[in-house]
């Protein structure tokens, strides 16, 4: 795999996101849990999601992944997580089926993105985010300490809506 498009995850419903699907679209791919101190920045999510992607067919595309591996956080079904998300937050943007985001059963997004991001970038706990170009690469990532909304985050996704 040698770019975030190369990837092919299954949704929450069932589906599968093909991220081939979003090619030349940015991407902002989060590991999340229903049961976490950072979980309300599924609201930043959401306004990031409506602000900059949601109904424009080149803006970017926002994926939730959500995992268990952190404490346990996200112990739910599928179907626990989809309606938990929709009610509290008002989750529109797409979300995978749970996956692993480290270890032994680790998801292959994640395997490439430690590649592309090195020791530092591997997620230590829920809702690190990272910010993939236009051309599938990453462009930047960031802790769960920084919210989505945050200046430094939302500079980081304008300069790859930006980007051509």
């Amino acid at each position: 795999m040698t770019c975030a498009y190369d990837f092919s995850l299954p949704g929450l419903s069932g589906d599968t996101i093909d991220l081939s699907a979003y090619r030349g679209r940015p991407l902002l791919i989060v590991n999340t849990a229903s049961k976490c101190g950072f979980t309300p920045q599924y609201e930043d999510l959401q306004h990031v999601w409506s602000r900059y992607g949601r109904d424009t067919s080149d803006g970017l595309m926002v994926i939730g992944i959500p995992s268990n591996d952190f404490g346990e956080q996200e112990p739910g079904s599928a179907a626990e997580i989809k309606t938990f998300c929709y009610r509290n937050y008002g989750v529109s943007f797409p979300m995978t089926a749970k996956q692993h985001v480290r270890g032994p059963e680790i998801t292959p997004i994640f395997q490439w993105l430690d590649k592309q991001g090195g020791f530092l970038a591997r997620p230590r706990w829920n809702f690190y985010k990272y910010v993939i170009d236009r051309d599938g690469n990453l462009a930047n990532w960031f802790t769960p300490l920084a919210k989505p909304a945050s200046n430094r985050v939302e500079e980081a996704i304008r300069k790859v809506i930006l980007s051509n």
